[in-house]
């Protein structure tokens, strides 16, 4: 094995375009963190739109998976969490090249967990809480019960990572696993939507009720990049001025919700301005509370 991954590393380490490559083992993991191959190869490469590049090949009687990525692609996964088994491919794989230690420098700031980066995943993360909790609530009022049921577990699985995330750690794959020990209250939850022999309706209106107090509680800090960004001004801010925000791209889709929320908890002071004399068409601008 330690041949074949010589071979492997000196391979790839002949095309310039490769900054670092990650083997994972499927014995040392669950077979489904290496989607069934006995090798995964993670290879970062500068070439843009690298990952689009997926090779299956068997060498020495390995069934082996190359997947390639580029730096960008592969932080916006890590900033949105959306590909969680990627967490497990550069924290527990073995780095077999690693041209200006771009991989372990990576490694080392997942590990690390800034607060730059806490707070964007935290945004992330209410965000999309925020719209399934909505969503849910206007199921139960129409009575549509599965989907009132399928929006209100999203949001809880939203308000796990949450509760990970402020524990200055990643969510994992199982994530119920780790809320169970750092929030065992979160897990409670889950269990009383999943296994309860109340009817479906009370246990979405239970997830529902905890939302209201626990979560909403969170608005301020989970909202904080936001907050900070229309702090950074004296000028209020339109909305189009902050979807063209680099920190903001991740949460764009959900923007006008989150600060509707905001200004609905007096955090968040909605301004009227107007460029047209006749004052047919206000415009709304946002600033600080």
């Amino acid at each position: 094995m330690n041949y074949l991954k010589q071979q492997l590393a000196e391979r790839l380490g002949r095309n310039p375009d490769v900054l670092s490559v990650s083997v994972i083992d499927k014995s040392k993991l669950q077979s489904s963190l290496t989607d069934g191959f006995d090798l995964l190869l993670l290879v970062i490469s500068n070439r843009l739109h690298a990952g689009n590049q997926l090779f299956h090949y068997i060498r020495d009687n390995l069934r082996i998976q190359e997947r390639w990525v580029d730096p960008e692609s592969l932080e916006q996964w890590i900033l949105r969490g959306t590909h969680r088994n990627m967490f497990h491919w550069i924290l527990k794989g073995e780095i077999i090249l690693d041209r200006d230690t771009y991989l372990e420098g990576l490694r080392h700031r997942m590990l690390e967990f800034p607060p730059d980066l806490r707070a964007k995943r935290l945004l992330i993360e209410f965000s999309g809480f925020l719209r399934c909790y909505l969503q849910s609530k206007e199921f139960v009022l129409e009575e549509q019960m599965l989907d009132a049921y399928n929006n209100i577990m999203e949001a809880l699985h939203h308000w796990a990572r949450i509760v990970i995330i402020e524990e200055g750690a990643h969510p994992e794959v199982t994530v119920w696993k780790q809320v169970k020990t750092i929030n065992p209250g979160v897990y409670k939850l889950y269990e009383e939507l999943t296994f309860s022999s109340e009817t479906l309706k009370q246990r979405i209106e239970l997830v529902l009720l905890a939302s209201d107090f626990s979560v909403m509680s969170r608005l301020e800090s989970c909202c904080g990049l936001l907050l900070d960004i229309l702090k950074s001004r004296p000028e209020a801010w339109s909305m189009n001025e902050l979807q063209l925000l680099a920190d903001l791209r991740e949460v764009s889709a959900e923007l006008s919700l989150l600060m509707n929320k905001l200004v609905q908890k007096s955090v968040v002071k909605e301004l009227v301005y107007s460029d047209d004399l006749e004052l047919s068409n206000l415009e709304l601008r946002y600033t600080i509370a």
